[in-house]
């Protein structure tokens, strides 16, 4: 509160004394006369230009190489993209005429304000036309500029070359919206999947992807954006509400997020993440702690983080458009693919809103195989007859029958694979019921059950003699009977290796 009080009687003092001064010099003025105090002030007026000629002259000079390290294209902050480079010399070479222009201009400007300010015995010149100076000064502008058009349509050219057809290479897509940016991978198959503006839902389908086209299911959504060094990638750009701008400055890519008008960008990331932290560590400006107030927080350079944000003020929340950009190496990257969920399966299947829930999707074909495949590795390896038990988690039954539901064949056609594949392996079939009903009536019905799976396998050239049944009915149950989901649980029909 004092030193609030002490800075506002500082400026109230300031403001008097400037109120006296021109009062002092008034009464001078009506002392000396109008026309020598004009005069006076002329050349102290003069003078100040000179000065400030010199003086900012100077402060440019010494801040542009005092703050070069914390500026794009100079010291650590080479561009970490295959075609910054272009762009970072269109920008010097403009910077080097640009800069000519200014100074020139500058001395110009405050050199004849400091020779030709207003004297007693100063005559104007009268110069009305000079044909030469203007030549001069529409032929060289004009030169230059054409050089600079030239040199930046080139740059132009090269940085905004689309992927060619079959060309390796990543495409993702990022979606501006007050106030976030919606990011989406494509899946295995590669492929983004289609979108539909009358299908966009908050909460349920935020970018109004298709989902009865395929391309869609394995489509997943990170929450930031993670590339593989040295790989070309595309970047769709599009908005669902206002104007945004996709803004990876370290990479020089920047275009315009247009609601209904798609753009794109290509680059090639060439540095890592970590590679620029090592490169900035080399700097003293960067070994600063990342936090002012806690003395102990990582060193700038060690928090370093590649950013996206947005470049156009989309609203009072434009701030929090900001997204973290990982550049790791091509196997952390397939990795990190590999952790990802599908937008669909994690967050639409199943729901009462989602148009397939009734049907059995190729996509979840192959990943139910691949988690087959993987219990049974596991169960080939364990040693207690326990662990070789593997449950059939997707063969189904009609209601109060031992019938097959059609889903069912998917998850037997991956038991037949197995079989298959290793020929000495016996098995015993296995199925249970839940607690509803008598105990002899669940019998009979697991009973059937495990057959109906036996002739199914056999139909399928499984050799009978590998194969053996049993019906448990509600003998072993997994979990309680008490509520509908122990119940689902432990109605279920299972496997056992017993020799491999």
């Amino acid at each position: 509160m004092s030193t609030g009080l002490i800075i506002i009687a500082c400026l109230a003092l300031i403001v008097i004394v400037i109120i006296q001064i021109g009062k002092v010099t008034e009464l001078a003025a009506k002392i000396r006369g109008e026309e020598a105090v004009q005069f006076e002030s002329n050349k102290r007026t003069a003078n100040f230009m000179l000065l400030f000629l010199i003086g900012f002259l100077i402060l440019t000079i010494w801040s542009a190489w005092h703050y070069k390290n914390w500026m794009l294209g100079y010291g650590p902050h080479e561009s970490a993209s295959a075609h910054g480079g272009a762009l970072d010399s269109a920008f010097n070479i403009t910077l080097f005429f640009t800069g000519i222009v200014f100074i020139i201009t500058h001395i110009a400007l405050f050199w004849f304000a400091y020779k030709y300010r207003g004297r007693k015995d100063g005559v104007a010149d009268f110069m009305p036309h000079d044909t030469r100076l203007e030549v001069i000064w529409t032929a060289i502008p004009a030169v230059v500029m054409c050089f600079l058009v030239i040199r930046g349509l080139v740059a132009w050219n090269e940085v905004m070359a689309d992927v060619a057809e079959g060309e390796d290479s990543i495409e993702i897509e990022a979606t501006g919206q007050q106030f976030l940016w919606h990011l989406r991978y494509p899946g295995a198959d590669g492929k983004l999947g289609t979108r539909n503006f009358k299908l966009i839902k908050a909460g349920e389908n935020p970018l109004g992807q298709d989902w009865m086209d395929d391309k869609n299911l394995d489509d997943f959504m990170p929450a930031d954006i993670v590339l593989p060094v040295g790989k070309k990638v595309r970047v769709r750009i599009t908005a669902i509400d206002v104007l945004h701008n996709f803004f990876l400055p370290h990479f020089r890519v920047k275009m315009d997020a247009v609601p209904g008008m798609p753009t794109y960008f290509v680059f090639t990331p060439t540095k890592t993440t970590e590679e620029y932290r090592q490169e900035l560590s080399k700097y003293p400006e960067y070994q600063q702690p990342s936090d002012p107030n806690d003395p102990k927080s990582p060193p700038l350079w060690k928090a370093f983080e590649y950013e996206l944000a947005c470049a156009e003020l989309c609203g009072k929340g434009h701030f929090s458009m900001k997204k973290i950009v990982r550049i790791v190496s091509e196997e952390e990257y397939e990795k990190w693919v590999k952790e990802q969920q599908s937008f669909y399966l994690s967050s639409i299947r199943g729901k009462d809103f989602d148009p397939r829930k009734d049907e059995v999707l190729d996509i979840e074909v192959r990943q139910r195989k691949q988690d087959f495949d993987t219990a049974v590795d596991k169960a080939l390896s364990a040693s207690k007859p326990e662990e070789k038990i593997i449950r059939l988690n997707y063969v189904y039954y009609k209601t109060g029958s031992a019938e097959l539901d059609g889903k069912s064949k998917y998850e037997l056609d991956n038991l037949v694979s197995v079989l298959n594949k290793y020929p000495n392996m016996t098995i015993e079939v296995s199925s249970h019921t839940d607690s509803d009903g008598e105990d002899a009536d669940n019998m009979t019905l697991s009973q059937n059950r495990s057959r109906s799976v036996y002739s199914y396998l056999t139909e399928k050239g499984v050799a009978a003699g590998r194969l053996r049944t049993r019906g448990y009915g509600e003998s072993k149950p997994v979990d309680t009977n008490d509520t509908e989901e122990g119940k689902a649980k432990n109605r279920r029909t299972e496997f056992q290796i017993l020799t491999q």
